[in-house]
């Protein structure tokens, strides 16, 4: 049975990995096991920058954002040289199996160690809640909340200004964020992916909010890298009744003490890691379906289709 395991983060932060971390490392040490923390991710694996955890280490960190750990990014991990002298640091230390917190980059990297002989298991840490295998990432909760406020805060002073307020929040790839966020605010217009960016089309509603329903205030919610949003709002300026103004919400999205829900879901899925480890599992990620936590081959989940989020988006469209 494995005796040592190591627990890192990787790729972008998000609320509640420090609660994964902890999760780990509790049910981990409860069970007779030592555990190693790896900072830096990948990058830090590879120079052996590898300490001991103990429960003290991660006492007090479940209401914490970000990483304990740290994160960095390390495009060289695709080589074998480079996995190589990871594997050797792991080796020197006895570390057997290592539990990745990160996103479907993070995935690969466990992939290609569990390959070769370090079995890995992955949690899905990002808030853009674009791991297909899971209804749910690690820090989409928190993001979330992170939006509806800004944008309720925005609302109060959009409709004192007769404004239309253009929002960008993160998820280029995942709309989810700009969906849900845009169902919870009651925004008036949501861009993402699945749903395009049609200039014309947008300023035509926003005229007729204005004109025919008598608006006091508008909300665009756009999933970032869709259109310059500065730009859009000048023209929201120049060719409807509103005055436009953008905000980008930028990396304030990943910070913030993450929700309840954030930190049950790290944890459930934390102890579900130590489990699969414990019984010589590896290349498998955790997720959680219909309430139910579950593991799923890295590259099976890799490889699921995205859903469609059209049966949100046509609630959305029945709301507005």
């Amino acid at each position: 049975m494995v005796k040592r395991i190591g627990v890192l983060t990787s790729g972008g932060d998000a609320p509640g990995m420090n609660a994964a971390i902890r999760a780990v490392t509790r049910v981990a040490l409860n069970s007779g096991l030592e555990v190693f923390g790896v900072y830096n991710g990948y990058k830090g694996m590879v120079e052996g920058y590898i300490e001991p955890l103990t429960k003290a280490a991660v006492g007090d960190i479940i209401d914490r954002g970000g990483t304990i750990l740290g994160s960095a990014r390390l495009p060289e991990f695709k080589d074998e040289s480079v996995r190589l002298k990871a594997v050797e640091q792991l080796h020197k230390r006895g570390i057997e199996a290592i539990v990745v917190i990160g996103g479907d980059g993070s995935y690969r990297g466990a992939q290609a160690l569990t390959d070769m002989g370090i079995n890995c298991i992955g949690l899905p840490g990002t808030i853009d809640n674009d791991i297909t295998s899971t209804d749910y990432t690690i820090g989409f909760d928190t993001a979330l909340m992170t939006i509806v406020d800004a944008v309720d805060k925005l609302r109060d002073t959009s409709s004192s200004h007769h404004r239309c307020s253009v929002v960008e929040v993160m998820g280029n790839r995942c709309g989810d964020l700009a969906i849900w966020a845009g169902i919870a605010c009651g925004a008036e217009i949501v861009c993402t992916s699945e749903t395009g960016f049609e200039e014309t089309e947008i300023l035509e509603r926003l005229r007729d909010l204005d004109v025919i329903r008598k608006k006091r205030h508008a909300i665009v919610i756009i999933s970032e890298k869709m259109t310059d949003v500065h730009q859009f709002a000048r023209k929201i300026s120049l060719n409807t009744g509103f005055s436009g103004r953008a905000t980008v919400l930028g990396h304030v999205q990943r910070g913030g003490s993450p929700t309840p829900s954030d930190r049950v879901l790290a944890s459930r899925m934390g102890e579900k890691a130590v489990d699969l480890l414990m019984q010589g599992i590896g290349g498998q990620c955790v997720g959680i379906k219909d309430n139910r936590i579950i593991s799923t081959p890295i590259e099976e989940a890799l490889n699921i289709p995205r859903a469609s989020r059209k049966q949100l988006q046509n609630l959305f469209d029945r709301l507005v």
